[in-house]
């Protein structure tokens, strides 16, 4: 049994085959699915998705670091709105991009900063988009950090050093990926050196899917890839990483109570 802790399942690019797509991950052992979200225009596609599979399908709340921009206060009152209703089980997807753009970088981590704290107010984990920023975005974490504050770095694909600087901070994750089976990505050698006890599996569908399927749209239900070169790289059996991430995402998400 898995989870798929961050999936864009209500994208266009399943327009065509949601159903099909959510049955294939079931049949691949795949039975709870974490919705991240982007900005305002999702909210609804994404919540549809989660009212029609309540039991697999759970939303979270946030707005992405790309979504940011020069004025962002009427978007971030539709969020803020969004999360006091109590239906989201985190707050995310969130953090800070300077992949593309650092036009924004002070917008984004005031945005940043004020996601946390509602998720330290509602008591909600967060879910971090960090990209080509690392250094801006832990810093905020740390000075942030209380014993409510929970979460996970999606997308992990750093050094061991700056793994070991997030699993310094009790209550956080490394969300592991496609990427780990990426050769050149290196993420295997370093997750050698940090083990999966403090690990979540995640899809980014329709993005960075794994090898085999690399460079084309990817899917939950192909968890089980990212598993396997997650137990091969940490000297784990399939199944053991199964147990210690599912629990994982249980503990983090709430999914237990």
């Amino acid at each position: 049994m898995f989870v798929d802790t961050h999936a864009h399942l209500y994208h266009k690019q399943f327009d065509g085959d949601r159903e099909a797509m959510l049955q294939r991950a079931l049949q691949a052992g795949v039975t709870r699915l974490f919705l991240p979200n982007i900005d305002r225009e999702s909210i609804d596609t994404m919540n549809a998705l989660a009212v029609a599979h309540p039991d697999r399908c759970f939303p979270m709340m946030g707005l992405h670091p790309c979504s940011v921009g020069e004025h962002n206060a009427e978007v971030m009152a539709v969020m803020e709105r969004e999360l006091r209703t109590g239906r989201y089980r985190a707050v995310g997807e969130i953090g800070i991009d300077l992949h593309w753009d650092k036009t924004w970088l002070v917008q984004q981590q005031d945005v940043f900063r004020q996601h946390i704290r509602w998720a330290k107010e509602l008591r909600l984990p967060i879910v971090i988009h960090c990209r080509n920023s690392f250094a801006e975005t832990i810093a905020i974490v740390e000075e942030e950090k209380d014993e409510q504050l929970r979460g996970v770095f999606h997308c992990f694909g750093g050094t061991v050093e700056e793994g070991r600087r997030i699993l310094a901070l009790d209550g956080f994750l490394l969300g592991i990926g496609g990427v780990i089976t990426y050769p050149k990505s290196g993420l295997a050698q370093v997750m050698a050196e940090l083990g999966p006890d403090r690990c979540v599996l995640e899809t980014d569908a329709p993005y960075l899917a794994p090898v085999p399927h690399r460079g084309k749209r990817n899917e939950s239900s192909y968890i089980p890839l990212v598993a396997a070169e997650l137990a091969k790289a940490t000297g784990h059996t399939v199944d053991e990483i199964a147990r210690i991430t599912t629990a994982n995402a249980e503990a983090l998400f709430g999914l237990n109570h």
